[in-house]
């Protein structure tokens, strides 16, 4: 390397600016690069809503050696595919790099788009600055030993072998002054009125057949140490003025011991909080644990309760049982923290006979916990190619089977991916084996839950409106009489109740 190189780092569209939170991917990334002596630039699409000129406009005004962006999938596909295309058109000399869940599970894709150069696989805290450095000498020979990434060579597509999951830097500090003013990143939310993104742990040691994250982290969790916790949330709210955290970690409950030094951390500072949780975890915790998650003022934990079907939540491999999702709701009960189950609805097979099952599943625990929030998705599965590489060898899945009994046709672009139904499937909101009878089922089914049982995240509508859909919709619930709720949809186009599965916390 002959000089200080510079990386412009792009987080594409995917939410309103109200919805807006730390790209925490990316803060990540720039302080990786800075560790290895690159410098970055941020632009946020979630808060610079017309990122494609500001993008343009940067490029134009400083010199970058190449352009990293950050792909999710779903609704971020399209503007990711926009900016790229941009920057190939204005600037065809320079490298653009796809990084992020899409790329992971869809690296064939991804580089069968000619403004895509590079995608970085997994983990990119130490691909990237290796990939950037390679790129001063444009040599084959140094693109191939990195980790980690896909590329082309001579017109064909190059996969370069996995990199192992590496441990975090410990004293890594995010460069949160390259988003410019971080308070406009705060949100009042049900935890607060200045409520903050943070995410503490990486990854995720369990491989659901249905989830990105085994593909991107290789069935590992890393937990950061109690200093730096206390560091990152010191700054968070004696700095920025945070007042409540969303914490993104993908499996926060994940080993008590790890955990409860961290737990004392979080009571001394009593910031009511969010996280992902899975049921086992909760209902493995002891008392000392369970005394500093309500010091803490823990409010609400998102639980993958998927289905009420055992066999299925093995064939998934989701490693929990029915009985636990019910015991964790009367146990969040006895704690006072709401838990927020989300539920998976028309299998490829036995389509109609369980989604029933989940609805009276979840009738059920309603009656154990009313509290209990629901969100229910429609289970779409990883393609076979997308899980990660000892998933696929392990266990293959079976093949998916659309109406008319044909194989399931995945997309092979970016392009195709972005289409809406396959926006729709990446969302777990469709499924090519559903036909429309069933779809509307499930929808009325959410229309008379989500009117019946209002969720507390929801601060926009006021509370005799809520009060008055739960009492119009208080009938169908209890007969389970959900077919065309004409009543509550024309009810709720004035009230516009908060949808949790749609716009989050």
């Amino acid at each position: 390397m002959t000089h200080a190189t510079r990386t412009l780092l792009i987080n594409p569209t995917i939410t309103s600016r109200r919805s807006a939170r730390f790209p925490l991917s990316l803060l990540h990334l720039s302080a990786a690069l800075e560790r290895n002596g690159h410098d970055s630039q941020i632009i946020d699409g979630n808060v610079d809503r017309d990122f494609v000129s500001d993008t343009l406009r940067a490029m134009e005004q400083d010199a970058f050696d190449a352009v990293g962006v950050s792909v999710m999938g779903g609704p971020q596909l399209a503007p990711a595919i926009a900016v790229s295309g941009a920057i190939r058109a204005r600037f065809p000399a320079v490298p653009i790099i796809w990084g992020g869940y899409f790329p992971t599970l869809n690296p064939d894709a991804a580089l069968a788009a000619p403004y895509v150069d590079y995608a970085v696989r997994g983990q990119a805290e130490e691909t990237l600055p290796e990939l950037i450095a390679a790129l001063d000498g444009k040599a084959d020979a140094k693109l191939a030993t990195i980790g980690g990434l896909s590329w082309k060579r001579g017109g064909a597509v190059v996969h370069n072998p996995n990199r192992r999951f590496s441990l975090a830097d410990q004293g890594m500090v995010l460069p949160y002054d390259k988003l410019g003013d971080p308070r406009r990143y705060l949100a009042r939310t049900y935890l607060g009125r200045r409520t903050v993104a943070h995410q503490a742990s990486i990854g995720c040691r369990f491989r659901c057949t249905f989830c990105g994250v085994a593909a991107m982290f290789g069935g590992t969790t890393v937990l950061p140490a109690a200093e730096q916790l206390e560091r990152d949330l010191g700054y968070l709210k004696h700095e920025l003025g945070a007042d409540s955290v969303q914490y993104f970690d993908n499996n926060f409950f994940d080993r008590e011991r790890d955990m409860l030094p961290l737990l004392e951390v979080m009571a001394r500072f009593e910031m009511p909080w969010w996280c992902f949780a899975r049921a086992d975890a909760l209902l493995n915790l002891s008392e000392e644990a369970w005394r500093l998650v309500r010091k803490s003022r823990l409010r609400m934990a998102y639980i993958g309760a998927e289905s009420p079907n055992g066999q299925m939540l093995k064939e998934i491999r989701k490693g929990t049982r029915p009985d636990q999702t019910m015991a964790v709701v009367e146990l969040c009960r006895r704690h006072g923290v709401i838990p927020e189950l989300s539920f998976m609805v028309a299998p490829p097979e036995n389509t109609e006979e369980e989604t029933e099952h989940t609805f009276e599943f979840i009738r059920a625990l309603k009656r154990i916990n009313p509290q209990s929030e629901i969100v229910i998705y429609v289970y779409t599965p990883l393609p076979e190619n997308s899980r990660h590489e000892q998933d696929r060898a392990r266990r293959p899945g079976k093949p998916l089977l659309d109406l008319r009994g044909a194989p399931v046709v995945f997309p092979t672009t970016a392009e195709e991916w972005a289409q809406p139904r396959w926006v729709d499937y990446t969302c777990h909101a469709d499924a090519p084996w559903l036909d429309d009878r069933l779809r509307r089922r499930i929808r009325d089914f959410v229309t008379v839950l989500r009117c019946r049982f209002p969720t507390v995240q929801d601060l926009r509508s006021p509370p005799w409106a809520k009060r008055s859909l739960s009492a119009m919709a208080l009938w169908r619930y209890r007969y389970g009489r959900y077919d065309r709720p004409w009543e509550l949809e024309l009810a709720n186009r004035l009230v516009r109740l908060r949808m949790p599965q749609v716009s989050g916390l």
